[in-house]
């Protein structure tokens, strides 16, 4: 074998996911052969901003060992609370300004699980499963259950921000928003942390063996904390894109979007017992989860499908590692 290509490099993930898109791609050209056009992958990035954020904010959860549920109830909290406060107190509030204080409301709500998780020690999934109760519950009860089509102009003004826009010689039109910038920042600081400082990893570390990490002098509370607190902001700022994007504050958007980010995070590779994940794996993940949510109608399957598909891709996605794993221990056995 070509001593460039890593034995291993046809049976990973990212390779397996990375065919799995071509081939959709092919299908959804022979039946629409628009779909290879510029506006569907405008389209296409245009729905990947948020769940890829929430996306990458999921992956670090797994890759420290745990496992988050809340974070769409606090894209949600934060986005609603943040529009509500700029509305009531300063209406041409600066939009970066309103998003630093969606960003500021996850971190808080991240940093609450982060306490009960890494100096509780409570199990992740029952703590962010009674979060994500609490976040909506108090949201509906005490800040408001109204959907806000008047959002702060700032706001309304962010969303009409684009990169570029055009017109394809077929006559459909194009645009890349500004928020594939925040996507892009997202990226590189989260790949700045994972692969450049002792925290990334710390992070990676306790996720493969906790006690590990503690003999090795990690601070494992410390470096939980941070995971958590860091998802919060991660799916503050994704909440308030959402909204601004959309152009409504809706107290029940999200609902049901955690099975789409953790079924991008589990195909991306990352597994589900923690210590292995990668941004690329995960980006991958998200561009599968996109075309099959967005593209299914081009190949003439009926959305209703929408969450089968998503569902067999998942069991395919932690099946066939699992496979690999199994068959790899026997043998070396």
């Amino acid at each position: 074998m070509n001593k460039w290509v890593p034995q291993d490099f046809w049976t990973r993930n990212e390779t397996l996911v990375s065919g799995v898109i071509v081939l959709f791609c092919v299908a959804a050209t022979l039946s629409d052969p628009l779909f290879l056009s510029v506006t569907t992958l405008s389209d296409l990035l245009r729905a990947s901003i948020v769940i890829g954020i929430l996306a990458i904010g999921a992956m670090l959860v797994l890759v420290s060992g745990g496992i988050d549920v809340s974070f769409t109830a606090i894209a949600v909290f934060a986005m609603y609370s943040a529009t509500v406060f700029s509305l009531a107190v300063w209406p041409d509030m600066p939009w970066p300004v309103i998003f630093l204080i969606s960003t500021a409301i996850g971190a808080l709500l991240g940093a609450i699980n982060g306490v009960f998780i890494a100096f509780f020690g409570l199990p992740t999934l029952i703590v962010t499963l009674g979060t994500l109760s609490v976040f909506r519950g108090f949201l509906l009860t005490f800040i408001g259950s109204q959907r806000i089509s008047a959002l702060p102009p700032e706001m309304r003004d962010f969303s009409r921000g684009v990169i570029a826009r055009g017109t394809t010689e077929a006559g459909s039109f194009y645009s890349f928003p500004w928020a594939l910038a925040a996507l892009v920042a997202v990226i590189v600081l989260t790949w700045f942390i994972l692969h450049k400082t002792m925290l990334g990893r710390s992070i990676y570390a306790i996720g493969g063996s906790t006690e590990s990490a503690r003999r090795l002098g990690i601070n494992v509370k410390a470096t939980q904390f941070f995971v958590y607190v860091y998802v919060g902001a991660l799916a503050g700022l994704a909440g308030i894109i959402h909204g601004s994007m959309g152009r409504m504050a809706d107290p029940f958007s999200l609902v049901g979007l955690e099975l789409s980010v953790i079924a991008a995070v589990v195909l991306g590779g990352a597994r589900l017992i923690g210590g292995y994940g990668t941004l690329t794996g995960t980006l991958l993940g998200v561009a599968l989860i996109v075309i099959v949510q967005n593209s299914l109608i081009v190949v003439g399957i009926p959305t209703t499908w929408q969450s089968v598909a998503i569902g067999l891709l998942i069991l395919i996605g932690t099946g066939v590692p699992a496979y690999r794993a199994k068959r790899a221990a026997t043998r070396a056995g």
